[in-house]
């Protein structure tokens, strides 16, 4: 795992594919500040990624498996950079990042298996199941899963309703 002191952390390209020192934000995240806001809008730009959005994976993973409780934040974000690393226009995961990379999204799924089950919150529960589903092989339904906002899965639901009344 690249070190969050690490000079290279300022030639990495983050999702507007120019270089983002994605380690400053890092620092805070792992401080207790909340740079959520920050990550999400370097790390991933209208589908694009960058390996600058790869390297943050593991240090968010870490940090996670650190914290007390977690948020929507670390799926969310976690699940869009590894459903966009997909694209044909997004660079894949150098060599030197992959073993890392790969070992934090085993320690993801952990971690969300964990949220499923403990978490009240539901933002925070679909977000680790559309990680759970995307690491696991299921692209679809997880980056479905990831994307979906409450009042989409209400009107899903309330269609399911209405079409079971009428044809059930």
């Amino acid at each position: 795992m690249i070190s969050l002191d690490d000079q290279h952390w300022r030639e990495l390209k983050g999702g507007y594919r120019l270089a983002y020192d994605a380690s400053v934000a890092l620092r805070g995240l792992e401080a207790g500040n909340d740079t959520w806001s920050e990550l999400w809008d370097q790390l991933h730009h209208q589908g694009d990624v960058d390996v600058a959005s790869y390297a943050a994976v593991p240090h968010l993973v870490r940090i996670a498996k650190a914290a007390a409780t977690r948020d929507w934040n670390l799926y969310g974000l976690a699940g869009v950079i590894e459903a966009e690393r997909h694209r044909k226009t997004n660079p894949p995961v150098p060599s030197w990042l992959q073993p890392e990379y790969e070992a934090a999204l085993e320690d993801l799924v952990t971690l969300a298996l964990k949220d499923v089950a403990q978490t009240p919150d539901a933002s925070t529960r679909q977000a680790a199941l559309g990680v759970i589903a995307l690491i696991r092989g299921d692209r679809q339904l997880g980056t479905l899963l990831l994307h979906l906002d409450s009042s989409e899965i209400e009107e899903l639901a309330e269609e399911r309703l209405l079409w079971s009344r009428l044809y059930g």
